[in-house]
């Protein structure tokens, strides 16, 4: 009988099957593409443009305040090796809101640059996302253990504190996006003022302990 360390249970076990949870939307929505291409029914709606966009962007911001929600989950559960997911949940979340920008690049403006600065400009829900996934490119491209070895821990921690303004930024463009009273960005922001108020009732904490 082979018996699994927590971490080894992580790693190996736990880890794959969120890489596929996390993946699966993003093979959904290729699906349904291809039923698109081969004029079959499909789940894009009338708009599959819009609704790709929607799609990717939606997941992507779903996928910051999963970042987020790692730290908390590993301290309640004291499954502190939870920690291991968060770098492939936050590489996710960068990979998907890429993705939405690319989709807004390619579908939307076929890659009409003066179009697209124009609407970065003048669309402040469009210039507060732009802003979030300029963010999110430090935090990728220093998400290896090399890079954390470079910049030292307390530099790669200082940098990485970028997530949290960046989840403002997100949720910010979501609902700016969704206009009117809509359930969702205020489920957005319960979720969000619960992650960010939990750090700081831990920091005062700590403080309070010292």
């Amino acid at each position: 009988m082979v018996i699994f360390s927590t971490k080894k249970l992580i790693s190996h076990v736990i880890k794959p099957i969120v890489f596929i949870a996390l993946l699966a939307p993003l093979l959904w929505l290729g699906w349904h593409w291809s039923l698109l291409l081969e004029n079959q029914p499909n789940g894009l709606t009338a708009n599959p443009i819009e609704y790709t966009n929607r799609f990717l962007g939606g997941w992507g911001l779903k996928y910051i305040l999963l970042t987020l929600l790692v730290s908390p989950l590993s301290q309640l559960t004291a499954m502190r090796k939870l920690m291991l997911l968060r770098r492939m949940v936050g590489l996710f979340a960068f990979s998907y809101v890429l993705l939405h920008f690319t989709s807004y690049t390619v579908l939307d403006h076929y890659f009409n640059w003066a179009e697209i600065w124009q609407d970065i400009v003048k669309r402040n829900f469009i210039t507060i996302g732009m802003l979030g996934l300029l963010g999110l490119v430090p935090l990728a491209v220093t998400s290896t253990n090399r890079m954390i070895k470079k910049l030292g821990a307390k530099n790669w921690k200082r940098l990485h504190m970028l997530i949290y303004p960046i989840s403002i930024l997100g949720v910010f463009h979501f609902s700016m996006m969704r206009k009117g009273d809509q359930l969702e960005p205020k489920i957005y922001w319960s979720v969000l003022v619960f992650l960010l108020g939990y750090r700081v009732y831990r920091f005062y904490q700590r403080r309070a302990g010292a």
